[in-house]
């Protein structure tokens, strides 16, 4: 399994009803069989909407659908009992179970306290008003449903570094807590939008706390021995600061073996800004390519007005590709969602074969790209929406053609605004393809493909195109595409 390809098996609006990890359980012959490697799934623990949490609003992180706690004992997506089946049968496949852990913040507290806070300025979270207010805040998480099984650490204002609700004065907004930590200012190490993007949500996680700090290394070990465990998704790095993870990864490594797959979510376009983190956790992981969803949204968006040979500019895969996750879209990027920049469907064919296909990066596929998902939800404007995401017809064939034909040095030829395209040249034991793509007219690349290729025939590995191409006798040929589609051409001979 040389060749990592992950599937995110979630998104947004997937069905509840303690179905999911049934889904996954079930599906796990098909997806190793397909060439997927690893299986990063949603958040496994209880958030603070019981069983209709996404599992991003953290409340519990050591009831894995086991304790009757926010209504519910099933997570939105099962039990515990379910999750660990789910995980086995993707290690029974051969398949690595990658676990989405959010970190950041909790919500849903079990009690209020009486707290001091200073208001900050939303917009720019370094103005700190010198002001003491006396509040109540909900920063008191006991866990009562639990009652102290697996850990009896109890969450209190001296654990949060923020809220962004307080009580007698009734006020919304965002709020420095003051206690032992941080002398009144916020964590450095964080994202600078805002001034200081340590605040995102809910009661923000004080990782200077050394018995917080401590209590989530144990939950990381503890939660090991529970489940199958091959990587982590890490969320929202961008608020939490990067010594920390740089620990908290290099002690999951020494837990967990140094081949521990962890991939960060710091959503961030600018590979200034992601050099300079990676620099900070001592490279120890991976970044999804935001640049490059954005450059595949904004591609989608121009049609054949976009120039192609532009589509890496400023990615991160172009420039630090061992530590590039690429994707097309996930569950923040597709409609209605809070970073909404969806790739069209026309486009997606494209999108995945220049992530699948090509030597850089370790490609993420999206759940309704291969399976597709109907749902809806409230616009941006209060109406009702109904959204429907195809799923992707030729996305099985990109990916088995990853697993079949994605060998041997690249050599790209990105030379026309529209027509692009580039030949993986294959190995001794391994055959190559040749990708041609347009998202404009038809139109066709002459490749020269070498004296080994001479007289071969070849065909569109993804039926995309009906034709046939012999290279000469020094392996010469007219590889064509049609307008706003892909082909990965392959020899006849060796399907």
């Amino acid at each position: 399994m040389s060749k990592r390809t992950l599937f995110q098996f979630f998104h947004w609006y997937s069905p509840g009803e303690g179905i999911l990890w049934n889904e996954v359980a079930e599906k796990a012959g098909e997806l190793s069989a397909l060439g997927i490697t690893d299986v990063w799934l949603p958040p496994a623990y209880k958030g603070a909407s019981g069983a209709k949490s996404v599992g991003y609003d953290t409340y519990d992180l050591f009831d894995l659908g086991e304790f009757d706690q926010k209504g519910s004992v099933a997570t939105k997506y099962g039990d515990r009992n379910a999750l660990e089946k789910a995980c086995k049968a993707l290690n029974d496949h051969g398949l690595r179970p990658i676990h989405d852990v959010v970190l950041n913040h909790k919500m849903g507290a079990d009690e209020k306290e009486r707290v001091v806070v200073r208001r900050v300025n939303s917009d720019d979270r370094t103005q700190i008003e010198e002001d003491d207010i006396e509040a109540l805040a909900h920063t008191r998480f006991t866990f009562p449903g639990r009652s102290g099984k697996y850990s009896e650490f109890i969450w209190d204002k001296q654990c949060f570094s923020g809220v962004d609700v307080i009580e007698e004065p009734d006020e919304t907004g965002v709020f420095r807590l003051l206690n032992e930590y941080g002398e009144g200012q916020w964590n450095v190490e964080v994202d600078d939008e805002m001034g200081n993007f340590d605040y995102l949500m809910g009661a923000d996680v004080e990782f200077r706390n050394r018995a917080v700090y401590e209590e989530l290394k144990y939950w990381g070990r503890w939660f090991s021995e529970q489940v199958p465990v091959s990587g982590f998704r890490l969320d929202a790095a961008k608020h939490i600061p990067a010594w920390f993870f740089k620990d908290w990864v290099g002690h999951m490594r020494d837990t967990l073996g140094s081949d521990l797959f962890v991939v960060a979510e710091y959503w961030h376009p600018e590979m200034a800004t992601l050099a300079n983190y990676l620099d900070l956790v001592d490279s120890q992981l991976m970044l999804f390519d935001v640049a490059l969803h954005h450059r595949f949204h904004e591609a989608s968006k121009a049609g054949a007005e976009f120039d192609m040979r532009t589509i890496f500019d400023g990615s991160l895969v172009s420039s630090i590709p061992e530590h590039a996750v690429t994707l097309v879209d996930n569950h923040d990027t597709q409609p209605l969602q809070s970073l909404e920049a969806a790739v069209e469907p026309w486009f997606k064919p494209l999108a995945y074969a220049l992530i699948l296909l090509r030597e850089q990066g370790t490609p993420c596929v999206f759940y309704p790209d291969l399976y597709g998902a109907n749902y809806s939800d409230a616009g941006d404007d209060g109406s009702h929406q109904e959204v429907q995401m195809p799923l992707i017809g030729c996305l099985p064939r990109l990916i088995e053609a990853r697993r079949r034909f994605a060998n041997g040095v690249q050599i790209d030829r990105f030379e026309s605004p529209n027509v692009i395209g580039f030949v993986r040249q294959g190995t001794d034991t391994d055959p190559g393809c040749v990708v041609t793509m347009s998202n404009g007219d038809a139109g066709n690349l002459f490749l020269e493909l070498g004296p080994d290729q001479a007289n071969t025939a070849f065909v569109d590995f993804l039926g995309h195109h009906d034709a046939e191409v012999t290279t000469d006798q020094h392996g010469r040929g007219d590889f064509p595409t049609n307008g706003g589609s892909v082909s990965v051409w392959v020899c006849r001979n060796v399907l």
